[in-house]
């Protein structure tokens, strides 16, 4: 609460520096910022309180390996504090507090991503293999040493040569029945595992990701604890690795690859909680299909995903609150007054710069909480069902990829919007951007989890019409037939325009329907689905060409995985928004308005190609985007102030007042010299005065008729410059107000 009270302080110290015409507020920063916080409040501001904590926050200009040696330290700080160990078991000294662990762990990204990144690899991603895809006796014999960082680990799964696609990895474990044990190889170098944290310099053991070989079969990727290190840091026998070395960003991690040579290790280091092999080499599995085995394993470290959804968003909030606060000061050219320059955010393309991705990231934000609460419901085992796991990392995989690529977008735009204060590291904007740019490719590569997301659709689909009569799936097509017919003739755009009568106030108020831009979302989701489902029904047997006819649906089965990430973004701010106090409603309602119609804009040719849209209430999309911008011009502080970052989160100079100050000193200089008559006068205005003097002056001896012809001219050239300059100005407002 005090985070946020100071954060007011700062808003309310900015406005009053910044001369531009303010409505009364309406928004209710205190609720709003409670409610942003969501489910876990109490956990977010204790993880906010240490990225305020200069102890936890990263120093720019440290090397590579004084940067690694920090955030090691700042994870024995972590241990310490005991708050990163909030999902392990109460028995071991955890809380079993999946969603609140998570909240917490999202906020570090604030003080360093590389310390919420490699806070991640140990406790998200080590920690949580060796907790979810283990059994008690790994619990007991392996977490403890997890947990208090005595053992620093690695995440092995993704290889040199397979990223995403963890299905086809190289690296093997062949049981030796006579030994008890398995042999852990790497057999050739696309198998090597790469890109891992810790793996450089810190990892002790690791979670190991190999295909399972026993008795000649192979039963898959399953999960083995292997130790890397002696304690002395040297590799073991059999075992070798690489340090991946200088990166684009997160240089505090000790990325690394590791390789195996016939590594021997424990039969019951094998993690069995979904597949076990018996003494004699028997393999036995609670799950007999090998596809959904694979995919429960999986599914058990979605929280990754789930984490860097959140680092995202939180992301965003920071650049926003940098860059709107920034323009709320900082002044550029001289448009309505000849005494003061023009605030930045007053600007319409800078409104739309920024207002429009701050309503994506509200919409994000409130889509973060619902994936969140889902998460806790499933791990937490009150919803633990099949259908719930697959609804999660179904939600989970595709906000990851929209908020983690709107991430960068937003980063980048920011950055522009503060001009070459931007670009100065001290203003942190650059280097966020830098760190958060992996994030659009691990735990995941985004265009892949889209996929992932449009064949869930296409699942779906399919499922709504297994056991259908003919009868039913003959409606539905007729019905599809019948939509596309309409299109084509345009009788919905007629219908359009008949409603709105040519008129774009009717337009506007139409689309600012609810019920309106939920269709239109919807629409876009199902028509597409049911297209390409309809063209993949087709599809020939032969397992190349309906892999072929699939690869040629790739680009709009990942769109259409968009517009359904879209669709719940919306019905999360939607959600949000009807709850909300009057005051503020009415104001994110315009929120919630610019969201919907940024979302149509994008996809106009879309919706104009398919006869969704009429020619007209797509102009009247753009035009109401600009007037929602001026209704939230008044309230772009109370919307990033509501956010609860302070100073001390943003750490940016340009975000501390620091430019309302300088603007208002120039200010003040030129105030004083315009009342001291010491201003100097402009060189048009000089040589227009000089002139009207010297005619003034030949009343008593008239000059020369040469001479008169030249004062003449060159007064006629001044104003006619003055002419243009004036109707120039006046065609400007003319087309605006239009």
């Amino acid at each position: 609460m005090a985070d946020r009270t100071a954060t007011a302080r700062l808003d309310r110290r900015q406005r009053s520096r910044s001369t531009e015409p303010r409505q009364h507020a309406q928004v209710d920063v205190d609720w709003l910022g409670r409610d942003l916080l969501g489910a876990w409040p109490e956990r977010r501001l204790a993880a906010r309180a240490k990225a305020a904590d200069p102890r936890y926050q990263r120093l720019d200009d440290l090397t590579v390996a004084a940067h690694r040696e920090r955030v090691m330290d700042q994870m024995r700080q972590l241990v310490d504090d005991g708050a990163v160990l909030a999902a392990f078991p109460t028995r071991l000294g955890g809380q079993d507090d999946h969603g609140g662990n998570i909240a917490g762990f999202e906020e570090l990204v604030l003080a360093d991503p590389s310390l919420q990144i490699k806070s991640g690899v140990q406790f998200g991603l080590f920690g949580a293999a060796v907790l979810h895809l283990g059994t008690q006796r790994h619990h007991d014999a392996f977490l403890p040493a997890i947990m208090s960082l005595e053992i620093p680990g690695a995440f092995a799964m993704t290889e040199t040569g397979h990223g995403s696609d963890v299905a086809s990895i190289g690296t093997t474990a062949t049981y030796d029945p006579e030994t008890e044990e398995f042999e852990i190889h790497t057999p050739f170098r696309g198998a090597w595992k790469d890109y891992l944290g810790n793996a450089a310099l810190h990892g002790r053991d690791a979670v190991v990701f190999a295909k399972l070989v026993t008795r000649g079969v192979d039963h898959g990727v399953h999960a083995f604890y292997v130790p890397l290190r002696d304690e002395t840091g040297a590799f073991l026998p059999g075992i070798g690795g690489e340090d991946d070395g200088y990166k684009g960003g997160l240089n505090g991690i000790d990325n690394g690859r590791l390789h195996f040579t016939h590594v021997r290790v424990p039969r019951t280091n094998l993690l069995n909680r979904y597949g076990d092999v018996a003494a004699d080499g028997t393999y036995s599995s609670p799950i007999q299909s090998p596809g959904r085995r694979f995919f429960t394993m999986l599914g058990t470290l979605v929280q990754g995903r789930v984490s860097l959804d959140g680092a995202a968003v939180i992301a965003q909030q920071a650049a926003l609150a940098i860059a709107i606060r920034y323009g709320t000061e900082r002044r550029q050219f001289n448009a309505s007054s000849d005494a003061q320059e023009e605030v930045l955010l007053d600007y319409r393309r800078h409104q739309r710069r920024l207002f429009t991705r701050l309503a994506k990231a509200y919409a994000q934000t409130y889509a973060h909480a619902i994936l969140l609460t889902q998460f806790d419901g499933v791990f937490s085992g009150r919803t633990d069902t099949p259908e719930e796991r697959e609804d999660l990392e179904t939600l989970a995989a595709g906000l990851k990829s929209l908020s983690t690529w709107q991430a960068l977008d937003t980063l980048q735009e920011a950055r522009e919007a503060c001009g070459g204060a931007g670009f100065l590291g001290e203003n942190r904007l650059v280097q966020l951007r830098a760190d958060l740019d992996v994030y659009a490719t691990f735990e995941g590569d985004n265009t892949v989890l889209l996929q992932l997301v449009g064949k869930r659709l296409l699942g779906d689909f399919a499922k709504q019409l297994k056991g259908a009569s003919k009868a039913d799936i003959a409606r539905f097509a007729a019905d599809q037939l019948f939509d596309r017919a309409t299109a084509l003739v345009g009788l919905r755009t007629l219908g359009q325009d008949v409603r709105d009568l040519r008129r774009v106030q009717n337009a506007s108020v139409a689309i600012r329907d609810r019920d309106f831009q939920r269709d239109m979302l919807e629409d876009r989701v199902e028509t597409m689905v049911a297209e390409i489902a309809g063209r993949l029904r087709h599809a020939p047997r032969d397992q190349e060409k309906a892999a072929a006819a699939f690869n040629a649906e790739q680009h709009e089965l990942i769109e259409a995985a968009r517009a359904w990430v879209e669709l719940q973004q919306y019905d999360a701010l939607d959600a949000a928004v009807e709850r909300m106090p009057e005051a503020t409603k009415k104001v994110m309602t315009h929120v919630r308005d610019l969201f919907a119609l940024t979302i149509i804009e994008e996809h106009a040719a879309w919706h104009l190609e398919n006869g969704r849209l009429s020619g007209a209430r797509s102009k009247a999309v753009t035009s109401t985007i600009e007037r929602l911008l001026q209704k939230l011009r008044p309230h772009a502080l109370d919307l990033v102030s509501a956010f609860g970052l302070t100073d001390a989160h943003l750490r940016a100079k340009i975000a501390t007042g620091a430019e309302g100050e300088r603007q208002a000193e120039a200010i003040a200089h030129y105030e004083a010299l315009r009342a001291s008559g010491a201003m100097p006068v402009p060189e048009k205005q000089a040589r227009e005065a000089a002139g009207e003097e010297r005619l003034a002056g030949a009343g008593a001896a008239p000059l020369p008729p040469e001479e008169v012809v030249a004062i003449d001219h060159e007064l006629g050239d001044e104003r006619d410059a003055d002419a243009v300059e004036a109707a120039d100005a006046e065609a400007a407002t003319e087309v605006a107000a239009r």
